[in-house]
């Protein structure tokens, strides 16, 4: 990919045409909510004008059809992420997928789940262990800090080094017979680093260890194969993939899932009620109890033909340019913290910063006031920040509609940051 090429993409995308405070949108905030092209917002909208209705429920021809429209995007999601399609089970978001997940487990014993004994290799107590990371969005720590509190389990994690990256050989300190579930992030939302998966998944196999990948940051960026990568779950999200906000998925191994008691019940995941006890439907309709989020799954699998035909490859290599380019940029300035693999080493095409003596609400807003839309706070990942010795960091994220110029437009907006709020270097060298 090139610029030119960027520049035709853009044309897909109405939003990025517009002006904010007078100037272009310069939109770099992508890794918390992605823009959609034109195809995306048609595919919803032509799904509700001509086939809306329940899916799984009617026999007239509209609900046929939302019913195949329904499943024909499941199997395009799941084809995205290299599983089948019984294994992908739509939620809210991925959020919600590791909330069903820690919820689930507690949920599980010996009579759980449909039959005897068919969630009790889920089941923890006191004396079982959790293990996450020092780097976890709040969406993948604080559901499991809820389960261990529920039943008594202890929740641990592998620290970061100076740089962010894990610290292996104390992962393979806390790796133990007592760990059941391994829960971790493919790519950092903070510091754009990417987790060696292969080496976390090979310590937990060793144990019997159950591994939760967040994917959340690399299935919109990277080429994603859940089955090779040898994990037992993972989430993501639509909105950050080009698609709608209100849905994600929990990919789950098959036989894994149908062995999970449902987290919610209801109408459209049983086969058979009375009025003392209900049996389940296997997976992945037995965690998709109500109403489902059907346009927007529609919608979904419309966001991940984009991206497959522009190849998630091309998209990877332009990311990391645009990554390597943030980087290399913010670390030429002066009073600049870049957080993460310094320029050079493998990231993805985010950064996220501290500019010395200016809280990152105020770097936010003199960016606003040019245009260039940042995330800024702890973005959700308040130990990570407290490790790193701040409350609050900026963070520009770059997608395949970015260009090289708008990088550049980005860093000399920050080149202004620290003369216009007035901060200064003192003769001693620490800033004032």
């Amino acid at each position: 990919m090139n610029n030119a090429e960027v520049l035709r993409i853009r044309n897909d995308f109405p939003i990025l045409a517009q002006q904010v405070t007078g100037v272009p949108l310069v939109y770099l905030d992508s890794g918390a909510t992605s823009q959609s092209p034109s195809s995306v917002l048609e595919a919803e909208q032509e799904f509700y004008e001509q086939r809306n209705a329940a899916v799984h429920r009617g026999a007239h021809q509209l609900a046929v059809e939302a019913t195949d429209a329904f499943e024909d995007a499941r199997s395009a999601v799941a084809d995205f992420v290299g599983v089948r399609a019984e294994e992908l089970v739509w939620t809210a978001n991925a959020t919600a997928g590791l909330n069903l997940l820690a919820y689930s487990f507690s949920n599980a014993d010996a009579s759980a789940g449909g039959g005897p004994g068919s969630g009790a290799r889920f089941a923890l107590s006191a004396g079982d262990e959790v293990l996450v990371t020092e780097m976890e969005h709040h969406a993948n720590l604080i559901p499991w800090q809820e389960l261990c509190r529920r039943t008594g389990a202890t929740l641990r994690y592998i620290p970061i080094d100076d740089d962010g990256a894990l610290r292996l050989e104390e992962a393979q300190r806390l790796i133990t017979a007592r760990t059941r579930v391994l829960a971790f992030t493919h790519a950092s939302n903070v510091l754009g680093i990417l987790n060696p998966v292969a080496t976390l998944v090979a310590m937990a196999r060793e144990v019997g260890a159950l591994v939760v990948l967040d994917a959340c940051q690399s299935a919109p960026h990277l080429p994603l194969d859940l089955k090779a990568l040898g994990v037992d779950f993972a989430v993501f999200s639509g909105h950050k993939m080009l698609g709608p906000t209100g849905i994600g998925a929990l990919y789950g191994r098959r036989e894994l899932l149908d062995a999970m008691p449902p987290f919610l019940t209801g109408g459209s995941m049983i086969t058979t009620v009375t009025m003392e006890e209900a049996q389940y439907l296997p997976a992945p309709q037995r965690f998709e109890a109500g109403t489902q989020p059907i346009s927007q799954a529609v919608a979904f699998a419309a966001a991940v033909r984009y991206l497959e035909e522009t190849g998630m490859d091309r998209i990877a290599g332009w990311e990391a340019e645009l990554g390597q380019r943030l980087v290399s940029g913010l670390g030429g300035i002066e009073g600049i913290r870049v957080l993460g693999p310094a320029a050079g080493r493998p990231r993805t095409g985010l950064a996220a910063f501290d500019v010395a003596g200016v809280h990152a609400h105020d770097v936010g807003q003199f960016l606003d006031s040019r245009g260039i839309a940042v995330r800024v706070g702890h973005h959700c990942a308040q130990p990570l920040h407290r490790r790193l010795g701040l409350t609050a960091s900026t963070r520009a994220s770059t997608y395949l509609y970015n260009t090289t110029d708008e990088v550049d437009a980005f860093l000399a907006a920050v080149s202004e940051v620290r003369g216009y709020f007035g901060v200064a270097r003192d003769e001693d060298g620490a800033h004032g």
